[in-house]
């Protein structure tokens, strides 16, 4: 059947359309519900009707445009904004405590899907993969990790992948921003000190990473970078052997660009304004289009099983929290913060420092920054686990 819209340039104005739709509407309306379904929700499964009611074509050259050249390009252009000695400087131990919640995705993907295993597919663990990506970094690593492993975000396990990242956030969220309730209980229980907590408000006000207003010349800097990474990264990546089934040529090609992207982010490049925004205006698209590939038509009861292991997944990254910080004596608002870099990235972290404590928000961005950074080796790494439980 042929679609309404079928041009690319058509197709690519209607995901713009859906995108910029829903952060209007979350601008011009402040609904609440934007806190627990964010406009991500809906950037993502608006375009899943659209693509299977015929409106718009599951398949276009502008999909494989995306996938090939504008996902690494937002990959590097986001990595520019990480500054991992700001993040040290003001989160102290904290930021071990985000590394250990990192450790705990790791080690609850095998976990979680050799309990559930029987319920899905041979393909489940790249599943799986996508899904560590987006608990580590963000979405934007969920696509790289999809990416890197070959998952076809046509199938049902892209899809699950995206149901299950929805459906434990809206659980998990709420969890996160009612922790705060409990944090006399939780710091005494952690042992934090008063003079820490003090310590860490000073340093988190001295943060800066306001880069000054964004001009004409700032997007062809950032376009430079992001293109001259991507096709550095795909002419090494072809250079390397892949070692099936995990180490592919799409795989080299997303560490390549994930070392590129941070090493930029000590120099001089990390210093163009707008980087941060241009990146998840990329991000976002890219959210629609993984949307408008999607085919649920064969949804099955599998998915529960997905969900089943995903919600126990989550737990095992909030036991590993919840030790990382009675080991490092921090406080809640840390540990909250912490594990909304992860499992929500940079759309959540603000949200949960803004309601636990607004003087740290700028640093929760930068700590959903370096879970950008480690969330695609990170991923790689579950993904052989979870490929060996298979």
């Amino acid at each position: 059947m042929e679609s309404i819209i079928s041009s690319p340039a058509g197709v690519l104005a209607a995901l713009a359309a859906v995108t910029s739709f829903f952060f209007y509407l979350e601008k011009k309306t402040g609904w609440k519900v934007f806190n627990y379904l964010p406009p991500l929700f809906f950037i993502y499964l608006v375009p899943v009707a659209l693509s299977n009611s015929g409106v718009i074509p599951a398949k276009s050259p502008v999909y494989d445009f995306m996938g090939s050249s504008i996902l690494p390009v937002f990959l590097c252009i986001m990595l520019l904004n990480v500054d991992l000695r700001a993040t040290v400087k003001v989160m102290g131990k904290g930021i071990f405590v985000m590394l250990l919640g990192t450790l705990g995705v790791v080690v609850g993907a095998p976990i979680s899907l050799w309990l559930v295993k029987t319920g899905l597919g041979p393909d489940a663990w790249k599943g799986f993969a996508a899904l560590a990506g987006s608990w580590i970094g963000g979405t934007a690593n969920m696509a790289s990790i999809a990416a890197a492993v070959e998952l076809d975000e046509t199938s049902l396990d892209f899809g699950y992948a995206v149901i299950a990242d929805n459906a434990v956030y809206l659980v998990w969220l709420p969890i996160l921003l009612a922790s705060k309730n409990y944090a006399a209980w939780f710091n005494k229980f952690t042992g934090m000190s008063h003079e820490r907590m003090e310590k860490m408000k000073a340093a988190a006000k001295e943060l800066m990473i306001d880069k000054g207003r964004m001009e004409m010349r700032h997007i062809l800097y950032l376009t430079f970078y992001g293109f001259a990474a991507t096709a550095l990264a795909t002419w090494l990546a072809n250079m390397i052997p892949e070692v099936p089934p995990v180490f592919s040529t799409s795989t080299y090609k997303i560490l390549i660009v994930t070392v590129i992207g941070v090493s930029l982010s000590f120099t001089r490049a990390s210093k163009i304004p707008g980087s941060h925004a241009m990146a998840m205006a990329l991000v976002y698209l890219f959210v629609a289009r993984m949307g408008a590939k999607a085919d649920l038509s064969d949804l099955s009861m599998s998915v529960f099983w997905f969900l089943a292991g995903a919600y126990v997944w989550i737990f095992i990254h909030g036991a590993f929290l919840v030790a990382a910080a009675r080991i490092f004596k921090v406080d809640v608002h840390t540990a909250a913060i912490s594990s909304a870099a992860n499992i929500g990235g940079a759309a959540s972290a603000p949200i949960v420092a803004a309601f636990h404590n607004p003087a740290l928000v700028p640093v929760s961005i930068l700590m959903a920054l370096v879970g950008y950074a480690v969330g695609n080796p990170a991923a790689i790494l579950a993904a052989l686990l979870c490929q060996w439980v298979m």
